[in-house]
């Protein structure tokens, strides 16, 4: 098991930043863009500077990767340890006033995740996990569901920002499943999307273009409740490799069928377009 300090830090950070989250959004913040459609808040920067401090007041040997400033000054250190942050997942939720954001962290020790903490401060939920230690929601144990089929599920996605470019193939896609699923959510926070699954709440979840702070944290508890985290393509998660299906297990080959018929179809289809 990690060392508890790692987790107990964890939620300390998570927890202060959905407590700025929630002041700032009575008080007012400014909202810029990083991209057409990719917002940024004060809020953001704030959190993650915050996040940033503790790590380096207590443990200065470990590195920061997290969304708004990158890897910061620690790149090509190496260290062991890496904390992976998304100050404020569900910006774009956040700067329109719908309730659905979050604060996420895990901790990659040697390359892997092992230990994550997710906090929703709208509902009070922290959702934490260590590697081998299980997954908890408020302290309570978390397991998936026992769903056991499409038809029976609910399932759970996200469009990258640069879905006006790409609309076609991910709606297509989404279609694909709606088609076989009981059905689909959007809610425009992969980290809390991972969660729910991990909560039984959504049966399984799949996403493209995903950054590590997204699904460092989420994934883990996913696993820690019982579920299976792999790349769309049915290889073994990466957080780095930018797209996952996360399920409680029973839907996972489902899943990966859907994805790989719909994938297949779409390649026939090019081809026979180009003759």
């Amino acid at each position: 098991m990690p060392d508890p300090d790692f987790l107990a830090t964890a939620i300390e950070i998570v927890r202060r930043a959905g407590q700025i989250q929630l002041e700032r959004r009575a008080s007012g913040f400014s909202i810029s863009k990083k991209a057409e459609t990719d917002l940024v808040t004060e809020v953001d920067l704030e959190c993650e500077h915050m996040c940033r401090a503790v790590i380096a007041g207590r443990f200065p040997d470990h590195d920061v990767l997290a969304e708004e400033l990158g890897a910061g000054p620690a790149t090509g250190r190496g260290s062991r340890w890496r904390w992976v942050f998304d100050p404020l997942d569900g910006t774009t939720n956040y700067a329109h006033g719908v309730p659905i954001f979050c604060a996420s962290l895990g901790l990659e020790i040697d390359g892997g995740t092992a230990v994550g903490a997710v906090y929703d401060p709208t509902r009070n939920e922290l959702f934490t996990a260590e590697r081998g230690g299980g997954a908890y929601l408020n302290g309570q144990r978390l397991a998936v569901s026992d769903t056991p089929t499409l038809i029976d599920a609910l399932l759970v996605t996200g469009f990258p920002y640069d879905v006006h470019q790409r609309a076609g193939d991910l709606v297509e896609l989404f279609g694909a499943f709606l088609g076989r699923a009981r059905a689909v959510r959007r809610l425009g926070s992969a980290a809390l999307d991972l969660c729910y699954v991990a909560a039984g709440r959504f049966g399984a979840f799949w996403e493209q273009q995903l950054k590590p702070w997204d699904v460092a944290a989420g994934a883990l508890i996913v696993e820690e409740a019982g579920g299976r985290v792999t790349g769309m393509d049915g290889s073994p998660f990466d957080a780095a490799a930018a797209h996952l299906v996360a399920s409680n297990g029973r839907l996972h080959e489902e899943m990966l069928t859907v994805i790989r018929e719909f994938r297949t179809a779409g390649q026939r289809a090019q081809r026979t377009g180009q003759r």
